[in-house]
């Protein structure tokens, strides 16, 4: 599909953290409605769609259409409603609905945070809220341009390479196990991952980990070596040295600045 404007007005926006399960296994809703997911994993049902979605992907549901879902782990997610600008095709409203994934994640983590901190409604918040989902949505088109070089073969054999490693993000997890079961050599599976999403699986990996990481700091009071076994780090030590190295500041700090 050819990029088109993807101009969107939001309507509403509520964060859940750690929701451990949805208050009804279906609803429906009357506008397009987003839900954005920061950290667990959630199965859902839009008509024909159905998967599971984690942090990552967003799932979308049309208007007055049935939102089937049941939460796999506690659930911190953005629940967006929005409206289109410029009403889309039946083809183009087609294509934006049920799961979406966006290959960007450190960029889609930083729209995140700043969702989370904007919890006003006042215009100049309202502005911040509006640009962030924008951004995600020309995170899409942007990457559904840049993915139509990418063969089938090479999309679903790396999206199974990225499943694995979201499922297993935060135990031990072997790159070369993963090559190995997916037919290639390490070194074939980082160049075809890097290809497929702009990073390698390393990479991947730890923004994974550092995501709940940053979770963990700002919502709990967990010690640093805790943390890391909660995120898949060796110890309290290397994920601080990951983290200053990747977020600039030392996790003591971000804790005093983020806490929630």
């Amino acid at each position: 599909m050819a990029f088109r404007d993807v101009a969107v007005k939001l309507i509403s926006h509520v964060y859940w953290h750690r929701k451990d399960e949805f208050m009804y296994n279906e609803d429906s809703y009357p506008c397009w409605t987003l839900f954005a997911v920061e950290e667990g994993r959630f199965v859902y049902g839009i008509g024909e769609h159905k998967g599971e979605a984690g942090f990552g992907d967003f799932v979308i549901c049309p208007p007055h259409v049935g939102f089937r879902r049941r939460t796999l782990e506690s659930l911190s997610f953005h629940f967006l409603q929005f409206v289109w600008l410029s009403e889309p095709s039946l083809e183009e409203a087609n294509s934006w609905r049920g799961k979406l994934v966006i290959k960007d994640i450190e960029r889609l983590a930083s729209n995140y945070h700043y969702l989370k901190k904007l919890t006003g409604w006042d215009a100049e918040s309202t502005l911040h809220k509006q640009h962030m989902l924008s951004d995600i949505f020309r995170l899409v088109a942007i990457e559904r341009e840049l993915r139509e070089d990418l063969t089938s073969e090479t999309d679903s054999l790396m999206e199974k390479a990225r499943k694995y490693v979201t499922d297993h993000a935060y135990g031990s997890l072997s790159m070369s196990d993963l090559a190995e079961s997916l037919g290639l050599t390490p070194v074939q599976l980082t160049r075809r991952f890097r290809r497929a999403f702009s990073q390698t699986p390393s990479e991947f990996l730890n923004e994974l980990r550092l995501t709940r990481a940053r979770h963990l700091l700002e919502g709990s009071t967990l010690t640093l070596d805790a943390i890391a076994g909660n995120c898949g780090f060796e110890n309290g030590f290397y994920l601080s040295r990951v983290f200053t190295q990747k977020m600039g500041m030392a996790p003591s700090v971000y804790r005093s600045i983020y806490r929630v």
